[in-house]
């Protein structure tokens, strides 16, 4: 039968969660009860091993479920909206740099609890940067989809109002809401409520905002993850950068991402005869989400014309026309 080594280690795997590690030992346990004559209790330890294994494997082809919270009621009504993404971090075309560091992310959140009882903190305050159309906001959405969260989505209309300290006690209720609700919470274009403290034009109470923000920001230490997003991370104040464990940094394709955005976006679809090397230098400069509107454009280009084949001239003509889109 079991021995205390045994028991101990049965105990200390499944805090861990290391489901492979109590396998193991419930297998040892069955084998030395085998030899001690207990076959029967040998093999109904063997059995619970294998149904144990398939339903965790079952569970795991499923995708996550996020956690059924509603629209916020009351005063959070105007500044927040929740969505539930089922996006991947495998739908995106990032730059290898980002993706390990986004993946890091995730890793550290699934393992958050185990993090935490060692007196660490897991990765949580995100600082996306870079140009327009480039996937931040789209990395919000990945994050909540990977680690089924809510998507918390900040109204910054709502949030910034003109009467003094109203957007401050507002501020407050989100961050009640981050503490409270565990989600992935984005503050987009977040340049409109961090701006630099010492601009001339700056009014006083943006600055009392961001002065709140900045302690608010610092304080918590909630499981929810605060992903903040600006194309214009110039305009925002030195002291933000600091309170945030992760600044990722977001530029225009690689000529080797942008064929592979135009590749996935246009892979229902016939692209046989599409010159990839022509179609790379009229990509060159675009953004991931030009190039996804381009690939669009040409998608239903064809589907108007009956054809189920993707002109190569109809998508150097939307890429054309996109670029005069661009940012």
């Amino acid at each position: 039968m079991a021995n205390a080594k045994q028991v101990k280690a049965l105990v200390q795997s499944h805090a861990a969660g290391d489901d492979s590690r109590f396998y193991v030992v419930t297998m040892q346990m069955a084998a030395q009860a085998a030899r001690s004559g207990h076959t029967k209790f040998a093999e109904e330890l063997r059995d619970l091993v294998d149904q144990a294994k398939t339903e965790t494997k079952a569970r795991a082809q499923q995708p996550p479920k996020a956690i059924p919270f509603g629209q916020p009621r009351g005063e959070l009504a105007g500044l927040l909206v929740v969505s539930y993404p089922k996006t991947c971090l495998s739908d995106m075309a990032l730059a290898p740099g980002v993706e390990q560091r986004l993946e890091r992310v995730i890793l550290e959140q699934r393992q958050r609890s185990k993090i935490r009882e060692h007196g660490y903190a897991p990765l949580r305050k995100l600082l996306l940067v870079g140009p327009p159309g480039t996937g931040k906001t789209m990395t919000a959405s990945a994050l909540a989809g990977e680690l089924g969260l809510a998507l918390f989505t900040i109204q910054l209309h709502g949030l910034i109002t003109r009467y003094l300290g109203e957007t401050a006690a507002k501020l407050r209720l989100v961050f009640d809401a981050i503490r409270d609700a565990r989600g992935v919470y984005l503050f987009d274009e977040f340049d409109a409520l961090g701006g630099q403290r010492a601009a001339q034009n700056e009014v006083g109470e943006i600055r009392r905002v961001l002065n709140s923000y900045l302690q608010y920001l610092e304080q918590d230490d909630s499981d929810s993850l605060i992903v903040s997003a600006t194309n214009h991370p110039d305009l925002l104040d030195r002291a933000l950068f600091r309170r945030f464990d992760s600044v990722v940094r977001y530029e225009l394709p690689s000529d080797e991402i942008a064929l592979q955005v135009m590749r996935n976006r246009l892979g229902p679809l016939d692209t046989s005869e599409l010159d990839w090397d022509e179609v790379r230098g009229a990509a060159s400069g675009l953004s991931h989400a030009n190039l996804a509107h381009a690939c669009d454009q040409a998608a239903k280009d064809a589907i108007l014309a009956q054809r189920t084949i993707v002109s190569c001239q109809d998508l150097l003509n939307a890429l054309e026309d996109r670029r005069g889109h661009q940012v």
